[in-house]
This record gives structure tokens, C-alpha cells and sequence, in this order.
């Protein structure tokens, strides 16, 4: 096996890794490019384990861009949401499990914005890809101790910013289809049943389409809200359904662009959250997905 056939092996798992850590498809496509680029002046038979080292350059270009990029997302219009990444097809890994898709999800993206760039790698390395402390440390140039630490504080702040809601796809379908109905119908009193009193909206248009640039708060509000934007989609828009982060997402097409992604987060007294993406950049990757699997099917 040459070396550019070897690095295409890893690829998936090293695209999976940049995305978890950057929540940009886009940025995570052009950081495994730079691995490629690093791997390509690597002389031959000189990395005794292509994977691990492959990891390790991957990590190092995303903690560079984390860098730069917190200070980009500080000045974002309006509330900065992850790019969606369909799921299907294991693009970023099995979805088999709760777990695996909630840590996939942009409850936990957005949240990991909160974590310092180590802290991101250390939860992202450990849970997602099984390092161990000790290899934690070695990608991070640290020791196992403070990579444990790392790891430890990182958990502690995903787990105070989400409280543990488990459902199943079918659940998520089913609600996600009687919310849809009502926001189409605009049918206020079953939209409302659906929220949860205390429901969040987030709208990331990025200042490049019309979107919320703070968050709506409350179940009177939001539904408000929904109602008047599908409003104006329901005329001259597609709706339809997509699997993207782990979960059944809501999609919408306007003269064949993907235009809007919405994905729910439940809790125990309903919807807790929505999550909408407008940013036509942050729905290229997305929209070049769904229209090969479409080609596909």
C-alpha cells in the first residue's frame, strides 16, 4: 500500500475527529488536507504507526484553529451554532447508542465552545476514540495527570450544562413529525402542548440570511415564532426530514438550496430547545450529502 492509499484508510476517522473538535464540517475537511500535506513529506516507511501519528497531527491543527477561532466565533452575529453533518451513512462514526449520538449532537457542540481547546481534545480522544490517559497526554505533550484532569473537568462541565434525557430515534421521529404538523398547520395550542415551558430557540444566520440574533425564550414566544417563520416557508419551500448529529432533523429546500436545517433537543417537560441553521455556508456540506444519497437511492 502506497502512501496516499494509506492515509485514504484513515480519512473518515480523522475527519470525525477534526469535526468533533471544530463542530465545522468545512474547517475539518480543510484540517485532514493539511494532515494529508504533512503525511505526503513524511518519508516512506518512517511512521511505524500511521493512525496514532495521523491522530496526533490532526489534534495539534485543530488546537491552532481553535485558537484563532474563538476569537472569530466572540464576534459572530448572533448566536454561533455547529455545522450539520448527516449521519447515516457513519460519516462521523456509529450511531448506534444514546451515547454516541448525543455526543454528536449540538447540545454538546455548542456546549464544548465553553471548554478551553485541551479540554476539548481530552474528551474527544477518551470518549470518542477510546486513548487512554497516558496517549492522551503524549498527543497533548502534557502528563497523564494533567490529561486527566483534563478529561475530568471537561465531563464535569458537559454534565452541569445538560441534564441526562435518553429517548429513542422512534420517539424523536414521531415528535419530531407532530411538531412539524403543528408549525405548518399553525396550530398554536398542539404546538405549545409540544414545548416545554422554559423552551429555547437559537437561529445562527450567520448575517448573511434573515435569522433571530437572540435566543427566544419561552414557550408563548417560541411558538409565536415558529408559526410566523413557517409561515413564510410553507409558500415557497420544501420540508422534509434528514438524519444529521444523531438525530431525525427537519430540512427545508427553496428552488433546489437547502436553505434551513432545525434539529430538536426533549426533556422531561417537552421541547427544551431548537436549534436552527441558515448560514447557507454552514448547510453546503450538509446539502452535497443529502443530494448523493438522493442520487443514490
Amino acid at each position: 500500500m502506497d502512501m496516499a492509499q494509506e492515509f485514504e484508510t484513515h480519512r473518515p476517522r480523522l475527519f470525525s475527529l477534526a469535526y468533533r473538535m471544530l463542530g465545522s464540517a468545512a474547517e475539518a475537511e480543510d484540517t485532514v488536507q493539511d494532515a494529508y500535506l504533512r503525511w505526503h513529506g513524511v518519508e516512506p516507511g518512517r511512521v511505524a504507526a500511521p493512525g496514532p501519528w495521523l491522530a496526533k497531527v490532526v489534534t495539534n491543527l485543530c488546537l491552532n484553529r481553535l485558537t484563532s477561532a474563538r476569537a472569530q466565533r466572540e464576534e459572530y452575529p448572533g448566536p454561533w451554532l455547529p455545522e450539520p453533518v448527516g449521519t447515516d451513512a457513519g460519516v462521523l462514526g456509529p450511531m448506534e447508542t444514546a451515547e454516541q449520538r448525543d455526543a454528536v449532537s449540538f447540545a454538546v457542540l455548542t456546549m464544548m465552545e465553553q471548554l478551553s481547546a485541551p479540554e476539548r481534545a481530552a474528551v474527544v480522544l477518551r470518549d470518542a476514540f477510546d486513548y487512554s490517559h497516558r496517549d492522551i497526554a503524549g498527543v497533548l505533550g502534557s502528563s497523564e495527570a494533567n490529561a486527566r484532569q483534563l478529561y475530568r473537568r471537561a465531563k464535569q462541565h458537559l454534565a452541569d450544562g445538560r441534564p441526562r434525557f435518553t429517548t429513542s430515534r422512534e420517539q424523536d421521529s414521531e415528535l419530531l413529525a407532530r411538531f412539524l404538523a403543528a408549525a405548518a398547520e399553525g396550530a398554536m395550542a398542539q404546538l405549545e402542548q409540544l414545548l416545554a415551558e422554559q423552551v429555547v430557540v437559537w437561529s445562527d444566520g450567520g448575517g448573511k440570511v434573515s435569522a433571530a440574533r437572540r435566543p427566544v425564550v419561552g414557550r408563548d414566544k417560541v411558538a409565536r415564532f415558529l408559526v410566523g417563520l413557517f409561515s413564510r416557508w410553507v409558500s415557497g419551500a420544501q420540508i422534509g426530514f434528514a438524519e444529521a448529529n444523531g438525530v431525525p432533523a427537519v430540512v427545508g429546500w427553496e428552488d433546489g438550496e437547502l436553505t434551513a436545517f432545525g434539529a430538536l433537543e426533549l426533556g422531561e417537560g417537552g421541547i427544551t430547545g431548537i436549534r436552527l441553521v441558515r448560514n447557507p455556508d454552514k448547510l453546503a456540506f450538509l446539502a452535497t450529502q443529502l443530494r448523493e444519497l438522493s442520487q443514490n437511492a
